[in-house]
C-alpha cells in the first residue's frame, strides 16, 4: 500500500462521480486516512463512512473562506496528529466566451479555482514543516497549458494558469522543507463538472479531438494524484502532469 498510515485532505471531494471522490476511494485502499470537504458537509461525511479503511471523516467548507480552511486543517490535526498530504480539487469552470465574462462569474471562478488553493495550502504547510514532510497536488487543466478550447472560456484558463504557476513557485519555497508541490493537467474528463452543458455535437468533437478516441475517466486521474503524493515520487516536485489521451501533445 502506497499511503500506509498516511493522512491526506482532499477538497471538492463528495460528488459521485467527481475527481475528488475517486481520489479519496483510492487513496483510502492504499492506506490512507483521509478528510474529505466538500461545499455540502452531509455529502462529505456520507462519502466518508463509505471509503474502505477506517478514519476517515468528512466536513463542509467553503475553500473560498481561510477560516473554513484553517478549521479543516486544525480538526485533521486533532483527529490524527499530523497532515501528510493535501490534494486541492474542489474546483468549478465555465463556458462564457471574452466579451460575456462578467464580475460575478470571473470572482467565483477565481475565488475556488485560486484563491481555495492558496487558503488550503496556507493552511496545512505550517504543520508540514514543522514535520518536515508532505505532498501538495494541485488541480490546473490542460486549458492552463492551451489557453482553452476544450470547454472552459478564458477566465477559467486564467485560473488554472495561475494555479500552475501558483504551484511551481510554492515548490521552490518549500524544497528545502521537503515538502513537494505538483500540479496535475487533465483534458476532457468524464465528470459532472460541466453541469450537463455540453450538448452531444460538441462531446463528439472533443473526443475526435483525442488520439485515444475517448474521454478520461476518473479513477485515471485519481491514479496520478496517488503516485504523486507516494513516495514514488520523492524527487518530483514543481512538475505537471498531463491527463489528456494524446490531445496536447507538446
Amino acid at each position: 500500500m502506497l499511503l500506509k498510515d498516511k493522512t491526506a485532505l482532499i477538497t471538492g471531494a463528495a460528488s459521485p462521480r467527481g475527481l475528488g471522490l475517486a481520489c479519496a476511494k483510492l487513496f483510502a485502499e492504499h492506506g490512507a486516512r483521509v478528510q474529505i470537504s466538500d461545499l455540502d458537509g452531509e455529502a462529505a461525511a456520507r462519502a466518508a463512512a463509505a471509503l474502505p479503511g477506517s478514519g476517515h471523516f468528512g466536513i463542509a467548507c467553503n475553500v473560498a473562506k481561510k477560516t473554513d480552511c484553517e478549521a479543516a486543517a486544525a480538526q485533521a490535526l486533532a483527529r490524527w496528529g499530523r497532515i501528510d498530504v493535501l490534494v486541492n480539487i474542489a474546483g468549478i469552470t465555465s463556458p462564457q466566451r471574452l466579451m460575456q465574462v462578467d464580475d460575478a462569474t470571473y470572482e467565483r471562478v477565481f475565488d475556488i479555482n485560486m484563491r481555495g488553493t492558496l487558503y488550503m495550502t496556507q493552511a496545512v504547510v505550517p504543520q508540514m514543516r514543522a514535520q518536515k514532510s508532505g505532498s501538495i497536488v494541485n488541480m490546473s487543466s490542460v486549458s492552463a497549458q492551451r489557453g482553452g478550447g476544450v470547454f472552459g472560456g478564458s477566465h477559467y484558463s486564467a485560473a488554472k494558469a495561475a494555479v500552475l504557476g501558483y504551484t511551481k513557485a510554492c515548490a521552490r519555497e518549500l524544497g528545502p522543507d521537503n515538502v513537494r508541490v505538483n500540479a496535475i493537467c487533465p483534458s476532457f474528463i468524464d465528470t459532472d463538472i460541466t453541469g450537463g452543458a455540453l450538448t452531444p455535437e460538441q462531446l463528439r468533437a472533443i473526443v475526435a479531438s483525442v488520439p485515444m478516441g475517448r474521454p478520461g475517466h476518473a479513477h485515471e486521474v485519481a491514479g496520478c494524484c496517488l503516485f504523486l503524493a507516494s513516495e514514488l515520487a520523492s524527487y518530483v516536485t514543481g512538475s505537471e502532469l498531463d491527463i489528456h489521451g494524446g490531445s496536447h501533445i507538446h
